[in-house]
C-alpha cells in the first residue's frame, strides 16, 4: 500500500508539472479580466463585467498581471495596452494594441482608430483611423461602427451596411450595439422605420443598464411609442439612467414633475412649474 502511495503521489507530480505553467496564466489572465477588461470587447467572457476606465489604483497591478497573460491572449494584449493608456505611457500603449489588433481584436483596432484619429501618442492620420474603424466595423463591434459613423461626418456612408453590422453584434448581446441599432430603427437610418423593434431593442439594452437606452425607452413609453403609453414606467427608467448619470434623463425626468413651462414675453425659458 505504501509503494501505490509513493508511485501515486509521482505520478501527481509528473502531471502537475507540465500544467502549473497553464494555472498561473490562467490566474494572471482573470485577474487582468478583473481590473482591465472593457465593458463592450467582444473578446470579453460573459460572466466579466469590465470596467469603463481602469480604476488608478488598480493600473500597475493591471500591467504586471496583463504583461504575463498578454503572452497566450489577445484580450490580454488589448487589456494592457488599456492599463499602459491609464498609466499614460502612450507608445506602449499603441504597441500592444498594435499586437492586439494584428491578432484580430476589434476592441485594439478601435483604440488604434481612436488614436491616429486623435493623434494621441502618433501622427494624426485620418485615413488610417478610418480603416481600423471599418476592421472593427466588419467583425460586428459596435464601437467600430459608430466611430465610423463619426468620421464620416455623423452619418454612416452606407447606413444599411451599418445596420447590418450592429445587427451582428446585438444578436451577440452587445447592450451598446442593441442601443445603436435601436436608435437606427427609430429614425428609419438604413432601412425602414420600426418604432416596435426599437423599443424591444432598447428594453434588451435597458436590461443591462445601458444609461442611453434606459432613457431612450423612458421616452418611448412616456409616449407611448413603439407600444403601451405607461408615464409610470416612463418615470422609473428615467430615474434608473439617471442614477447611472444620463444627463438626459435627468433633464426628462424634472420636466414629468414640473410639466408646465413659464416664458418671458421674448418666448425664452424662466422657469418651470411643479407640483
Amino acid at each position: 500500500m505504501q509503494r501505490s502511495g509513493v508511485v501515486s503521489l509521482a505520478a501527481l507530480l509528473l502531471w502537475l508539472a507540465p500544467h502549473s505553467a497553464a494555472f498561473a496564466q490562467s490566474a494572471d489572465l482573470v485577474l487582468c479580466d478583473r481590473i482591465a477588461a472593457e465593458p463592450t470587447d467582444p473578446d470579453k467572457p460573459n460572466d466579466v463585467k469590465g470596467v469603463a476606465a481602469i480604476a488608478p489604483s488598480d493600473v500597475a497591478t493591471a500591467i504586471k498581471f496583463c504583461k504575463v497573460a498578454s503572452a497566450s491572449s489577445r484580450r490580454a494584449l488589448y487589456q494592457l495596452g488599456r492599463a499602459y493608456a491609464a498609466n499614460r505611457q502612450a507608445a506602449e500603449a499603441l504597441a500592444a494594441y498594435r499586437k492586439a489588433a494584428d491578432k484580430g481584436s476589434s476592441a485594439a483596432m478601435v483604440e488604434l482608430g481612436v488614436m491616429y484619429g486623435t493623434g494621441a501618442g502618433v501622427a494624426k492620420d485620418q485615413r488610417k483611423a478610418r480603416e481600423l474603424f471599418e476592421r472593427a466595423a466588419k467583425t460586428g463591434n459596435p464601437r467600430g461602427v459608430t466611430n465610423l459613423a463619426a468620421i464620416d461626418g455623423g452619418t454612416a456612408s452606407n447606413p444599411a451596411e451599418a445596420r447590418a453590422m450592429l445587427a451582428k453584434a446585438a444578436e451577440a448581446n452587445s447592450a451598446e450595439a442593441q442601443f445603436q441599432l435601436g436608435v437606427m430603427y427609430a429614425q428609419g437610418a438604413g432601412g425602414p422605420k420600426d418604432d416596435v423593434a426599437a423599443r424591444a431593442l432598447f428594453e434588451k439594452a435597458a436590461a443591462q443598464n445601458h444609461p442611453e437606452a434606459l432613457e431612450w425607452l423612458g421616452a418611448f413609453a412616456q409616449s407611448g411609442r413603439g407600444g403601451a403609453q405607461d408615464t409610470r414606467a416612463a418615470k422609473v427608467y428615467y430615474e434608473r439612467a439617471a442614477a447611472l448619470g444620463d444627463e438626459d434623463a435627468k433633464a426628462a425626468l424634472k420636466r414629468l414633475d414640473c410639466p408646465y413651462v413659464l416664458k418671458n414675453k421674448r418666448g425664452e425659458v424662466w422657469s418651470n412649474l411643479c407640483f
